[in-house]
């Protein structure tokens, strides 16, 4: 069975697959244009949404399933851009230590292209990536799509088992 619904036209998209009781607490929306990642998280503002914060291992493995990992780079909403080796998500919590993607010597804050810091998340390799091992800090000024998370308006439930 696949369920799927639309949040503000056909932006947001939220899917249900093999379920006999779910709830849809987030949409997502993966860009296909680039941004900054500040201009990404305008855009996903005035629809109703914001960089996706990712709360789990079940969460990344969904988002990294929709992705083609030999092009897809998005950003998502964590940063370090307040204080160098803080990382916070885009809505001011602090990042989980025990629940990180970090792909081998990230976060490294590599300067080669940007003097300015690499205080920017994004997902996404063109080799892959081992174990969703796959979140890489940028130049907040580098041009990447983007995944937006909206918050389901009520929760949405499907109950259909076969």
């Amino acid at each position: 069975m696949t369920d799927t619904r639309s949040q503000i036209g056909s932006i947001y998209t939220c899917e249900v697959e093999n379920c006999c009781l779910c709830l849809i607490v987030s949409c997502y929306y993966f860009s296909t244009n680039y941004l900054t990642w500040s201009e990404s998280r305008d855009e996903c503002g005035q629809k109703g949404g914001d960089l996706v914060q990712i709360d789990s291992r079940e969460e990344q493995l969904k988002l990294r399933e929709k992705m083609n990992f030999d092009e897809d780079k998005f950003w998502i909403g964590l940063t370090d851009s307040e204080k160098e080796g803080t990382w916070l998500w885009v809505d001011g919590s602090p990042l989980n230590e025990s629940l990180t993607f970090w792909n081998g010597s990230e976060p490294d804050n590599w300067t080669g292209y940007d003097p300015d810091d690499a205080d920017c998340v994004r997902m996404g390799e063109k080799a892959g990536a081992p174990d969703l091992k796959c979140w890489f800090d940028e130049s907040c000024k580098y041009t990447q799509r983007r995944i937006c998370e909206k918050p389901a308006e009520t929760g949405h439930f499907t109950l259909q088992c076969v």
